[in-house]
């Protein structure tokens, strides 16, 4: 038995009660996994630097927050989805050596009064006997933007928005809000935030980098294998060019040859019919035909 064998356990056994309200992850990715822009990378390695130095600046240089302020680090995602949010909060708890556990908020949120606080109450408490990283799903669900109080319904969703803000600024862990509708978001939320990442759709370059990295080195590639054009026809996040590597796969697999263009394609425009997207003849060029 190892130091990191009796490390794991004890976490286990720490986190059995958070483990009831949110899904445990034990991160599997490194730095190296990341396919994104620079500034994007340098700030999730600032959030990784805060959440280490922490103990140094707060505690033995007298850097108090004030205000009530617990001595948290907290974070804002905002990116469409797929473009790499929960990979990246994964990404940041393997470098601490923590494990990521996922709120997904519109699970945490109750119609009946006061439940919501209770249920969120409930996950910071125990998250605080917990060395981890929780990362809130779909954040816009209850950090949406104040509206003007028009009836009881109006004033009880402000008060519930503005509870959770305190609490999250009271909170001394490493909590990450993740979003795809930023413009969504109250104001006041982003001002108390450490950091705000955004994350872009990739541009042609970085979506090579990710049909490369989705195939990784296992899969047989065929030699006429084009991941140029592919980056540049489709203009696909991170996870719809990963759902389309998974389909060329099994393609590739049930005809018993490498993966080749052709398969890449299939792939894609399975992708565009599930997310509800026209298929024309422009982006898939001399495969368009094959397909219909």
């Amino acid at each position: 038995m190892t130091g990191a064998d009796l490390s794991h356990g004890a976490r286990a056994q720490n986190a059995v009660g958070l483990a009831r309200l949110a899904r445990r992850i034990e991160p599997a990715v490194g730095w190296d996994d990341l396919v994104l822009p620079a500034e994007t990378a340098a700030q999730l390695r600032e959030i990784a630097l805060r959440a280490r130095y922490r103990s140094r600046v707060l505690d033995e240089w007298r850097m108090r927050p004030g205000g009530g302020r617990g001595r948290g680090v907290t974070a804002l995602f905002a990116g469409d989805s797929g473009t790499g949010k929960t990979m990246s909060a994964e990404v940041i708890a393997a470098d601490l050596g923590l494990d990521l556990y996922t709120v997904d908020l519109s699970s945490v949120i109750d119609k009946y009064v006061g439940e919501t606080e209770k249920n969120l109450e409930r996950i910071f408490t125990e998250a605080a006997g917990v060395n981890g990283v929780l990362l809130f799903d779909e954040a816009d669900a209850i950090f949406g933007k104040r509206s003007e109080v028009r009836d009881a319904h109006d004033r009880y969703a402000n008060v519930e928005s503005a509870y959770l803000l305190q609490r999250m600024e009271s909170f001394d862990g490493l909590a990450l809000l993740a979003t795809n509708l930023r413009a969504n978001l109250d104001p006041a939320l982003t001002r108390r935030l450490d950091l705000v990442v955004d994350f872009p759709v990739p541009d042609a370059e970085h979506r090579r980098a990710l049909w490369d990295r989705c195939l990784g080195r296992r899969i047989p590639r065929a030699g006429e294998l084009d991941l140029a054009f592919c980056a540049e026809a489709f203009e696909l996040s991170g996870g719809n060019i990963r759902s389309a590597v998974v389909a060329a796969a099994y393609l590739a697999a049930s005809a018993d040859r490498p993966v080749g263009t052709a398969d890449l394609v299939a792939g894609v425009f399975r992708e565009y019919r599930k997310l509800g997207r026209l298929t024309l003849e422009a982006e898939f060029g001399p495969f368009y035909a094959q397909l219909q």
